[in-house]
């Protein structure tokens, strides 16, 4: 119906003038009002949960290990959540991705901190990355568990970071005691990624413990990430003669190196480290690969029940895929945070850190994990040679400090 038949139009655009000024400041009020409300609702933090933070190289050059990592993590909570979760409290994990960035790390581990207040962060693949983070979460007293990263100086941070994984003192001596002792190899060269502090410790490592095994390193050369050539450097290693060519770099790289190594007449057998498991290494180095070497956390092969079973629930919530040795150390760090906060009673930081720091022969899937007084995890490595797209077991070495296992079963889920 039209409203100006009783009222002449003047006096509706009065009217309506005057309802517009009376509305407007409501209106305001209203739109303030809820956007107030919206922004408290995006950084509620629901106490009921025990929330952990999570980063790791979902892309980028190695982000085959950041995809692995994540997969054992939701792996792991969602078994603990549907055993009753943490003290009847679930889990939730915030997942970042730090594009294998050393910087991104740092930065995603003040957001994780400061943004969804994590009692605790798992993180990273890489000891580069790890180092980053590290003092962010030291200084913030929020327990860091990196997985993978195997370099020592990643705990040495401080009291509150701790790894999953054995270190790098311990790798490069067990792949230079393979080298020595099983292969009777007496002259090894080393290729070695001069920008990254993994490759650049196993490399000392390895080193050291072959020259006490009565071994020469009688050739040496390096590159960087992302290197397309390195004929040259291997051209100088072929002159040197060696029994074997230690690589201890990431499956990227070394999938190439192999390749052209092949290529120039190298057939001695490359040694390298858990750096080279992806399942994209044999997609990019082939046949080029077959009777190489690698010290790693653990077997896929393994016969014990627990890891066959942890295996194939793996495959099947993930498309057939075999979980890799990034998988299996996020989702026992995972599990062993979940079971120090259980123990602790509580999820304030310095509790749970001196929960951590308190485990003793956690049975995870890549063996025994005990914390030393620097917070590493005290554990076997497994020799695994390479041959036709599969890791083949070889051999178990323990850590002089540690008897050899009886026998390997996980522990219960918190």
């Amino acid at each position: 119906m039209q409203a100006g038949s009783w009222r002449s139009r003047k006096h509706l655009r009065r009217q309506h003038g005057k309802r517009r000024s009376g509305l407007l400041p409501l209106f305001f009020l209203v739109l303030i009002a809820s956007a107030f409300s919206c922004s408290s609702q995006q950084t509620a933090i629901d106490r009921s949960l025990v929330r952990i933070g999570f980063f790791g190289d979902l892309s980028g050059p190695t982000y085959n290990y950041g995809e692995s990592a994540r997969n054992g993590v939701l792996m792991a909570a969602e078994e603990i959540n549907q055993a009753g979760g943490i003290n009847g409290h679930r889990i939730d994990v915030v997942f970042e991705d730090d594009k294998g960035s050393p910087e991104a790390a740092a930065q995603l581990t003040g957001r994780l901190i400061e943004n969804y207040q994590v009692v605790a962060i798992i993180g990273a693949g890489a000891s580069g990355n790890s180092l980053a983070a590290a003092p962010k979460a030291q200084v913030a007293k929020v327990p860091l568990i990196a997985p993978s990263s195997t370099n020592p100086a990643v705990t040495q941070v401080g009291d509150f970071i701790f790894r999953a994984c054995y270190i790098d003192a311990f790798q490069g001596e067990v792949m230079a005691k393979f080298a020595a002792n099983t292969l009777k190899a007496r002259k090894a060269a080393v290729m070695l990624d001069f920008n990254s502090p993994y490759s650049r410790g196993l490399t000392d490592y390895f080193e050291y413990s072959f020259a006490r095994l009565a071994g020469n390193i009688v050739a040496k050369q390096s590159y960087k990430q992302g290197d397309a050539d390195y004929r040259g450097q291997l051209s100088a290693i072929k002159a040197a003669n060696p029994d074997v060519i230690y690589i201890p770099g990431y499956y990227g790289d070394v999938a190439l190196i192999a390749k052209q190594a092949r290529q120039l007449g190298l057939d001695v057998p490359l040694l390298g480290a858990d750096g080279w498991d992806a399942p994209e290494l044999w997609e990019l180095g082939g046949d080029a690969l077959n009777d190489s070497y690698i010290s790693n956390h653990y077997s896929a092969d393994d016969p014990a029940p627990n890891i066959q079973k942890f295996v194939q629930d793996y495959r099947q919530r993930y498309r057939n895929l075999t979980p890799d040795a990034h998988a299996a150390l996020a989702y026992d760090a995972l599990r062993f945070l979940a079971e120090a906060i259980q123990r602790a009673g509580s999820t304030e930081g310095q509790k749970v850190r001196d929960a951590l720091a308190g485990t003793k022969n956690f049975n995870g899937i890549t063996g025994s994990i005990s914390m030393d007084r620097d917070r590493n995890a005290v554990k076997s490595a497994v020799i695994l040679k390479l041959l036709d797209t599969r890791y083949i077991y070889q051999e178990t070495i323990q850590p002089e400090s540690l008897p050899p296992a009886a026998s390997r079963t996980v522990s219960p889920s918190p």
